[in-house]
């Protein structure tokens, strides 16, 4: 079994900046794509940034230009900074990791707020 571990979520300004980390238990090398998904409350969990093995990334359009989604697999870690922070980034991040055969693992969420 596949264990996620997210840190680094906390409350910031807006205009701030956070990095969350997501600490994979074994070789994120046999991982086809990381990626970070979040839920607000009251609404769905959402498609923020991904990265498949080869380095290809796919961001939410709220997020373009803000946030920036890299892994590395020497370190089993998956990682997204957040710039430029607004108080609609305020949700729950998830770390999530897809297997080579297509099972999906999941963190158990780190809590992102934007206030001021």
């Amino acid at each position: 079994q596949v264990q996620l571990v997210e840190s680094g979520g906390g409350l910031v300004q807006p205009g701030g900046s956070l990095r969350l980390s997501c600490a994979a238990s074994r070789s994120t090398f046999g991982f086809s794509a990381m990626g970070w998904y979040r839920q607000a409350p009251g609404k769905g969990r959402e498609l923020v940034a991904a990265i498949t093995s080869a380095g290809n990334t796919n961001y939410a359009n709220s997020v373009k230009g803000r946030f920036t989604v890299s892994r590395d697999n020497a370190k089993n870690m998956g990682y997204l900074q957040m710039n430029s922070l607004r108080p609609e980034d305020t949700a729950v991040y998830y770390c999530n990791a897809r297997g080579l055969s297509g099972q999906d693992y999941w963190g158990q969420g780190t809590q992102v707020t934007v206030s001021s």
